[in-house]
């Protein structure tokens, strides 16, 4: 009998795993899991979130597409639970829902179907209200996005027919307005129909208020756009922006307390947009002839944002309208209040070539007439190079 030598039987060995060990090892086969999800009307329904969860807690999602139909691909192996996982609006309150176990094998897919109307005959009566009532929330909400949709439509065009207003020609005036005020009406017309879709209980039924009064205030109709601010600061009162457009339409309606303290809480609520809420009183102000009455509030302005060149300009301008004149022997002499060449510099050295720095020139100019001799030069910073 012939021996093995003992070198050469543990050398092949060796060389035997050495093989083994480099050879490539086979890639695992993954599956998928794919199927149909149909609402309680037996419809495909789009846009849910379905997950797949591991018996080891590994977890992949796909979409609905609109047929209901979506695809998880790229699993190992194994045991899965399907949920789904995200609801669209508005039943995106909803828990997750787990509606199939399933088992992925390599190179296969598994089929994971829902049919909610076939799942609810078999939940009771108390499920299926539930459900219904979720189509129903789904159908208002679809209803009030329509809506909306068209009275922001609506709205757009109604700021340029105001644009066109603003330019047409005296024999073009009426039909320009006829045609913003029925802009205006279908505008919010169609933010109505939004509110009524919405029911009381809506989330955002402080927004469609607010879209309402735009539509008034862009027509000019002062007290709907007022009330309607309103109902979208009672629906939401956290909101700076609302006060501050309502503070816009209450000073140009002339309510100037009513107007400061719409401001003040914008101004409030959104401390670093403070200046904004005091240069829009102002400015709401200057627009309506009351210019003794702007300076405070573009004073504030000024101070809270000393880069703007809008509110240095209007300050100066406001300063020069609470001007008062006093008689000397028989000269009637402007008193010039302090700080009006100062605001006009200002707004020259923000915007030199600009229309506020233009304007503030001639300021300086009609300063310079009625009080000869002061002292209007303007300090221009030489810009570093």
């Amino acid at each position: 009998m012939r021996i093995l030598n003992k070198s050469v039987g543990i050398a092949a060995i060796l060389a035997s795993a050495l093989v083994s060990l480099g050879a490539p090892r086979a890639a695992a086969q993954t599956g998928s899991i794919s199927g149909q999800i149909l609402d309680v009307n037996g419809k495909p329904w789009a846009e849910l979130t379905v997950q797949a969860t591991s018996d080891q807690g590994a977890k992949q999602t796909a979409k609905t597409d609109n047929d209901g139909k979506y695809s998880i691909p790229s699993l190992r192996p194994g045991i899965y639970t399907v949920t789904i996982t995200g609801f669209p609006p508005p039943n995106d309150k909803q828990p997750a829902y787990d509606f199939a176990k399933v088992k992925v094998g390599g190179g296969e897919d598994a089929k994971a179907d829902a049919n909610f109307k076939e799942i609810m005959a078999k939940q009771g009566a108390a499920a299926q209200e539930q459900m219904k009532n979720q189509e129903e929330a789904k159908a208002k909400f679809e209803g009030m996005k329509a809506h909306f949709n068209a009275g922001n439509a609506l709205l757009e065009q109604e700021k340029a027919a105001k644009a066109e207003l603003q330019k047409a020609p005296a024999d073009q005036r009426d039909a320009a307005k006829q045609k913003l005020a029925d802009l205006a009406d279908q505008a919010a017309k169609e933010y109505k129909a939004a509110q009524e879709s919405a029911g009381e209980k809506e989330s955002n039924l402080h927004l469609l208020w607010a879209k309402l009064a735009e539509a008034y205030d862009t027509a000019g109709r002062n007290d709907e756009a007022v009330q309607a601010y309103q109902q979208a600061i009672a629906a939401k009162p956290e909101v700076p922006g609302y006060y501050n457009n309502l503070g816009n339409v209450l000073a140009r309606e002339g309510k100037i307390d009513e107007a400061k303290a719409a401001y003040t809480k914008s101004a409030e609520l959104d401390p670093t947009n403070a200046a904004t809420a005091w240069r829009n009183f102002g400015i709401s102000l200057y627009n309506a002839g009351r210019l003794k009455e702007a300076v405070e509030p573009l004073k504030k302005a000024t101070e809270l944002d000393p880069k703007s060149a809008q509110a240095w300009y209007l300050l100066g301008a406001a300063l020069v309208g609470a001007m008062e004149t006093k008689k000397e022997g028989d000269k009637l002499v402007f008193v010039i209040q302090p700080g009006t060449v100062e605001a006009y510099q200002k707004a020259v050295e923000l915007d030199a070539n600009g229309p506020y720095g233009t304007q503030a020139k001639q300021g300086l100019e009609a300063l310079q007439q009625m009080a000869p001799g002061i002292d209007t030069k303007v300090n221009m910073k030489k810009k570093k190079s």
